[in-house]
């Protein structure tokens, strides 16, 4: 029998012996307090992470609970009361608000309420804080925090110092909150399910991966050719070497295309990591196609283990080793990897997200370095909460930032737009590893870019590529990228890649194009792609046509050609469809206008060059915080983060998800019919998903082309809509046939 007057915080039944394994509230609460103590004493607050753990689930105690988990578990009780509510979590917001005061709302009030709910807005947090307490119902007595302490350790840490600012304090609210939610599920996991509990120890060091790298290195440079690009990318690597013990804090590494700046940037990262003794390797790249390649790249060098993907696309379950599948599952919840990779969206919709799923992770990013690359992708519209989100935790939870580009963005001092109140400080000082003499853009210049603006057409287009027998040309929309192909001649291979195609269509095309290239028997590839070619993805053309758009997108373009430098020099032409009114638009038009505004005898290749763009491109833009993100979070005592988190997105995509038929994807349909919605097949049918503007999709709908399998799931069954070549067609096939009969 289960004694009544036990708290119970967690229970299970016991499969082999039917006996009842209980967690008592005191137990779970203490805990989450050590565990808590322990993340939060990684930014200098382990007082205020172990009163986190200590009041968030005083509410259990409220006999209400007690009724109810013993109701729910099928346990007889004596309590023959009547209760109305049986939650708990704003219990331990009142205690704490009481023994501390209101002035701590935002650092341990919000977070004990919120940790199941995910963190409200000030006002919400007010209005709970009504509720009322029977005084007997909770032993305020045993809580056994000290006040003064807290307070003192607040005083000592970095928070205190004059130069956090105001603004940033949101940060330090969430990262607390992310110290609670991951201590709270993990001890409850730990009582729960010990299975995946012991699932997440072994992990190896920074220390431990380091020589793993010195050796795959090593071994790259004693089997390189002695080029002049390998000679480059051998300075690059020293340079990177020498300068990784400096203190911690902002760099950049900007090194053209071609000139080893994945793994320098690496090494660069791993050496200052073990340097100032740091906990991880966080890498953000804006794109999953390039993820996917930097993730493989990692893994063959550190092992499936030690390496962590978290991104739409990926699905723990292609990896083959069970426990290494099993870990990769848990280590999404809280980053608790060595080394992650992962998208620019993830990453920062987490840093400014309310959601529980989401914030788990944060505290992990304390005392890591985050590598951030091709960071001139950073949305403008977003800039100052992004830079201001950065400085706050390098000031606040010692993190170090490095920015690795070909286009280095401009992201220190004034940064200034069209309208003077957007104007915003950025970071205020960014150390460039790799010094002016080095003059990379010249030592690595194997690309003569040829820029003409007179509107072409489309046929005029197609027909200069078709002058070429290898040769990739970006375009700047999917519809663009279909009229091109559809207007080469199908003499030799050619090929298509845009986001009309899945994504594992186009990991296929891709894979293709790299062999075609590489084995060099077929004389004539040509590719027409949108921009999701342009930058990182490790593809070597003699001749490339980029459609116009911005300096930085150009130069992306021109990293795909001649980029392992076996021709003396490849040729990239810059040209305009305005004959067929297809003009930059939006956000493109902007950076389209900036690079058009610089000197047409400007060396394009120049970093000078870079910043003169950069400096055009944002005096064209009226607002970096397009969503007024400053409004709901710079306020500390009015703190909105519901409210900033919904308005935080950067990507504001209205497209609609539609599974294609494709590969298996059929088979794993008629597996969700049969046994509902899983994990697992969601994210392998991710990878035969487009999305489609809801114009398109309710056309698609209104033909009977698109069928819901489950709610909010869509099927495009038909094998004739998705063409082999170029991906889902719009157009009605049906009645397409119908009208040629």
């Amino acid at each position: 029998m289960i004694d009544e007057k036990q708290l119970i915080s967690h229970l299970y039944q016991n499969r082999e012996n039917g006996q009842w394994m209980i967690q008592t509230n005191d137990e779970h609460q203490k805990g989450v307090a050590d565990m808590a103590a322990s993340f939060a004493g990684q930014f200098g607050l382990p007082s205020w992470g172990r009163a986190l753990g200590l009041l968030h689930d005083k509410g259990k105690e409220r006999a209400a609970f007690q009724q109810y988990i013993r109701k729910m578990n099928g346990l007889p009780t004596s309590d023959k009361k009547r209760y109305d509510d049986h939650t708990h979590a704003f219990v331990g917001g009142i205690l704490a608000k009481e023994l501390m005061g209101k002035d701590v709302s935002h650092l341990l009030v919000n977070q004990i309420i919120s940790h199941h709910t995910g963190l409200h807005n000030f006002g919400d947090v007010e209005n709970i804080l009504k509720e009322r307490l029977l005084s007997e119902e909770i032993n305020e007595g045993d809580i056994s925090i000290n006040k003064p302490l807290l307070f003192q350790e607040f005083i000592d840490s970095p928070f205190s110092k004059s130069k956090v600012e105001w603004k940033h304090f949101h940060h330090l609210s969430r990262m607390l909150f992310s110290c609670l939610v991951d201590a709270d599920r993990l001890d409850t996991e730990r009582f729960m399910d010990v299975e995946s509990w012991r699932k997440r120890g072994n992990l190896a060091t920074l220390v431990d991966l380091l020589p793993q790298l010195e050796v795959y290195m090593q071994k790259l440079q004693s089997n390189a050719a002695d080029t002049k690009v390998n000679r480059i990318r051998r300075q690059v690597k020293e340079q990177c070497s020498r300068t990784s013990s400096s203190e911690k804090g902002f760099y950049s590494l900007t090194v053209p295309t071609g000139g080893g700046k994945t793994l320098s940037s690496l090494l660069w990262a791993m050496k200052h990591a073990v340097s100032h003794s740091m906990n991880r390797i966080i890498i953000a790249i804006p794109y999953t196609s390039i993820i996917v390649q930097t993730a493989g790249l990692l893994k063959e060098i550190f092992g499936e283990e030690n390496v962590l993907e978290h991104h739409s696309n990926f699905d723990p379950d292609d990896i083959k080793d069970e426990e290494n599948r099993e870990k990769a599952k848990l280590a999404t919840e809280n980053w608790n990897y060595p080394i992650i990779v992962t998208t620019n969206v993830q990453l920062f919709e987490s840093m400014f997200s309310n959601k529980t799923s989401d914030c788990r992770k944060l505290h992990n990013m304390a005392n890591s370095i985050l590598v951030l690359d091709e960071v001139q992708m950073l949305p403008t519209g977003f800039l100052q909460p992004i830079v201001d989100a950065l400085k706050a935790y390098q000031e606040m939870f010692g993190i170090s930032v490095l920015f690795t580009t070909a286009s280095q963005p401009v992201l220190s001092g004034l940064i200034e737009g069209t309208n003077p109140k957007a104007d915003f400080k950025g970071i205020e000082h960014i150390k460039e590893i790799i010094p002016e003499e080095f003059a990379l853009h010249d030592q690595l210049r194997r690309v003569k870019l040829a820029i003409d603006d007179t509107g072409r057409t489309y046929d005029e287009i197609a027909a200069k590529v078709s002058e070429y027998n290898k040769v990739l040309c970006i375009v700047n929309t999917r519809k663009d990228a279909k009229e091109l192909y559809d207007r080469l001649p199908n003499d030799g291979v050619k090929l298509h890649l845009s986001r009309m195609m899945c994504p594992a269509h186009l990991h296929e095309t891709i894979g293709k194009i790299k062999t075609l290239l590489k084995d060099g028997l077929q004389p004539i590839v040509r590719v027409i792609a949108t921009q999701l070619v342009e930058a990182g993805v490790d593809i070597d053309f003699p001749v490339v046509f980029r459609q116009e758009a911005g300096l930085d997108s150009v130069l992306q373009a021109a990293g795909r050609c001649n980029r392992e430098g076996r021709s003396a020099m490849g040729h990239t032409f810059v040209f305009s469809l305005a004959a067929e009114k297809r003009n930059p638009f939006g956000s493109m038009a902007d950076s389209n206008n900036a690079r058009l505004n610089l000197p047409e005898d400007s060396d394009w290749f120049a970093p000078s060059t870079m910043k003169a763009y950069f400096c055009q491109l944002y005096s064209r833009k009226q607002t970096f915080d397009e969503k007024d993100i400053k409004h709901w979070l710079y306020k500390p005592t009015e703190l909105c983060f519901e409210t900033a988190s919904k308005e935080f997105r950067l990507i504001d995509d209205t497209s609609i998800n539609v599974i294609v038929n494709w590969e298996n994807s059929m088979e794993l349909i008629e597996q969700l019919k049969e046994s509902g919605c899983t994990y697992s097949l969601v994210k392998q049918l991710a990878k035969f998903t487009v999305g489609i503007r809801s114009y398109d999709f309710k056309q698609l709908k209104g033909y009977g082309l698109v069928e819901e399998i489950l709610e909010g799931i869509y099927v495009l069954a038909d094998r004739s809509q998705y063409n082999k070549a170029t991906g889902l067609s719009l157009d009605n096939h049906w009645l397409e046939e119908v009208l040629m009969i």
